[in-house]
């Protein structure tokens, strides 16, 4: 049947009797992000309704290097999360540029030039999942969450107004946080990702030989 060639449409892999096809992609526009704690108290929800793009954690490793002989061995040293950004519509009613307002003061005191006794007093979450596409009557299934602990803004650029654009007036936020949590699929049950846990594993060398354990490089 001509059917059959759309299970080609893939890159051929050795014993895949099947033939399957490409796998369905998560797709940029389908997702929500949400704000626990964030500012005092204000309509938190219009900040998911106004959002317009959001970056997703990156995350990087420091380099430990071991001169050796005639090489160098490289290690993993400490972790970075790098900054996310978020960027708003904002509203004709204040509602998005009022809730950014209180968290900004929630970290400092503008008035009074006071600033917070301590993160916990000011910090949030942000949580950012990407959907399947559902509305409605069919309820959207949640593909991948990103859970941001330790979140404050570490920036706020209420960008430009401009005669000449047909656009409409952006927040951008910065948000630094903490620590980060993926969990892969509809629900924590299915699979986490960085989550999940893996466990100290004491195995072979990446060369296959040495000891069973211990603490080679």
């Amino acid at each position: 049947m001509s059917s059959a060639s759309l299970n080609r449409m893939s890159v051929p892999l050795s014993g895949d009797t099947q033939g399957q096809g490409l796998l369905m992609p998560k797709l940029k526009y389908r997702f929500r992000v949400t704000f626990q704690n964030f500012g005092a108290g204000s309509d938190v929800l219009a900040l998911t309704k106004q959002v317009v793009s959001f970056s997703r954690p990156n995350l990087t490793f420091e380099e430990i290097a071991l001169p050796v002989y005639n090489s160098t061995v490289k290690l993993a040293g400490k972790h970075t999360w790098t900054d996310v950004t978020c960027s708003l519509r904002d509203d004709a009613t204040g509602s998005v540029g009022k809730v950014v307002g209180e968290q900004l003061q929630k970290q400092m005191d503008f008035i009074e030039m006071s600033s917070a006794q301590a993160g916990i007093n000011y910090k949030f979450t942000t949580v950012v999942e990407v959907l399947d596409g559902g509305n409605g009557a069919n309820e959207p299934v949640v593909l991948e969450t990103w859970e941001l602990y330790g979140c404050y803004l570490k920036g706020a650029n209420y960008g430009d107004l401009n005669y000449a654009t047909n656009e409409p007036a952006t927040i951008e936020l910065m948000v630094a946080y903490d620590n980060a949590n993926q969990i892969e699929g509809p629900g924590p049950a299915v699979g986490l990702a960085f989550g999940a846990q893996v466990g100290r594993v004491f195995a072979d060398t990446a060369a296959g030989v040495g000891p069973a354990s211990g603490a080679g490089t």
